[in-house]
């Protein structure tokens, strides 16, 4: 069981404002993605084999801005509901929830740079399968100081459980090593080198 942790959790004043809750998440995602590079982002993850589901890379930042902002939402509505209870059990699964909070969104942005920039699957999944972890007792412990909170945690729980399978099957489809997963001539690009799987060829070759 994870204690609340002051120097491992972010300021009260930020889960006590909406605004500051709400789009710490939201900008400190976007800032990463940036600093990853959309567009290097998006070349590996075409040239990758992928498992079945894949979705287009268009769908990932709309999806990760929505889920930024309601895990910023669960964060004020239970701050606020528990920090000022008369129930001092409360009290402690609201500090404790925040220091889980804490430690859940670090392993978050950790996870871009893990998987794009420095190219590493095995740690990339590592991560996000704590991440998942954590996050579901977050929505535990939040659950019962607010249930608002707890359910707003729960489409973000589904996607990390859809995006463990994607960095997993990723991982293995490409024998945990994506640095070298370019190819010169897809079936699509005749005569134009590119950077993307013959998924094709691949596929011919199994």
């Amino acid at each position: 069981m994870t204690s609340y942790i002051p120097s491992l959790t972010l300021p009260g004043q930020v889960f006590a404002q909406p605004a500051a809750a709400i789009l710490l998440p939201v900008a400190l995602g976007t800032a990463v993605g940036f600093g990853v590079r959309p567009t290097d982002t998006q070349r590996t993850y075409l040239a990758l084999k992928q498992p079945p589901l894949r979705p287009p890379p268009q769908v990932f930042g709309p999806v990760w801005t929505t889920l930024y902002a309601l895990m910023g939402y669960s964060a004020y509505r239970a701050w606020t509901t528990g920090i000022n209870s008369f129930n001092p059990q409360t009290v402690e699964l609201t500090k404790q929830g925040a220091t889980l909070y804490t430690i859940q969104l670090a392993l978050n942005l950790v996870w871009m740079p893990l998987f794009f920039k420095l190219k590493r699957p095995i740690e990339a999944t590592v991560d996000i399968v704590a991440l998942t972890g954590v996050t579901s007792y977050l929505a535990y412990i939040w659950g019962q100081v607010d249930e608002v909170a707890g359910w707003a945690l729960v489409p973000y729980l589904a996607w990390l459980g859809f995006a463990t399978y994607l960095s997993a099957g990723v991982g293995y489809l490409n024998n945990w090593n994506i640095t070298e997963t370019e190819r010169d001539k897809p079936p699509t690009a005749k005569g134009k080198a590119t950077k993307y799987v013959d998924e094709e060829r691949e596929r011919k070759d199994l």
